[in-house]
């Protein structure tokens, strides 16, 4: 899944802002590099965020998913707003990306009236305070609880099995010994064999295991990928695309054996 940020403040510099032609030229550079999946975002969930108004997150998304949803891959929108979902579905998108897990009740009935996959992940309290003080007796059962009781309601509004997929929430409200507890028991978090998507990319938790600033998080986003891959994760949610691609063939290619 290759990440195209439409903010202007992407916690990993990448960000494009209200500028059409530079998202629409990374969202190709994603496709030609093996993205499987276009995750398109135009409100901040960095530690810190301040909420994006539902207008001007559409007014970032719109021209941009009109052109990339014609080029034959599924787009992921990555919003928890009704009003937006409604929009960017009606759009072409095919995958709801919700932080909040669908939290809004206008949310479950909007992605159940549709045909769209959607991604629930788990995230303690909101981007502008969740880094503030997280604090769980049993991360990663809670999460799993969490996820388990999000599945449950998806299923009672009709939402198939098959159209759902899963996300720890890596750094959305975990401190770092969080972060690695779950990671350890990444098997253990999901519900009923449900897919489970993996977001590290140059996150902080790898910048607090490296040393390393955002912009030299690569080399460690890469091991990260290949390790969740190992431990189940069916997809991972990336910057560097053609370099995670050629990592995960390496992987493929060795699992096979003789």
């Amino acid at each position: 899944m290759g990440i195209v940020n439409l903010t202007p403040d992407s916690f990993a510099g990448d960000g494009t802002g209200t500028d059409v032609e530079l998202a629409i030229r990374h969202a190709r550079h994603h496709l030609d590099a093996g993205a499987d999946i276009l995750d398109i975002g135009a409100e901040s969930s960095r530690p810190g965020a301040v909420p994006t108004p539902a207008d001007e997150e559409l007014r970032r998304l719109l021209p941009v998913l009109r052109e990339v949803t014609g080029w034959g891959i599924p787009v992921s929108v990555d919003t928890c707003k009704p009003k937006v979902m409604q929009a960017v579905l009606a759009a072409g998108a095919a995958m709801i990306n919700d932080i909040t897990a669908l939290a809004h009740p206008d949310s479950l009935a909007v992605v159940a009236a549709s045909d769209c996959a959607v991604c629930l992940m788990h995230m303690q309290g909101e981007p502008g305070t969740m880094q503030a003080a997280p604090r769980y007796d049993d991360v990663v059962a809670e999460v799993h609880d969490f996820l388990t009781a999000c599945v449950a309601r998806c299923r009672v509004a009709g939402i198939a099995d098959e159209r759902i997929v899963l996300d720890p929430g890596f750094g959305f409200g975990k401190t770092l010994e969080h972060n690695l507890h779950m990671f350890r028991a990444l098997t253990a978090i999901g519900c009923d064999g449900l897919p489970l998507l993996a977001g590290l990319s140059r996150k902080s938790m790898l910048g607090a295991i490296t040393g390393r600033p955002v912009e030299r998080r690569q080399a460690a986003s890469l091991a990260a990928a290949l390790l969740a891959v190992e431990r189940g994760a069916r997809i991972v949610r990336v910057h560097d695309v053609a370099e995670t691609v050629d990592a995960l063939a390496v992987l493929a290619t060795l699992q096979q054996g003789d």
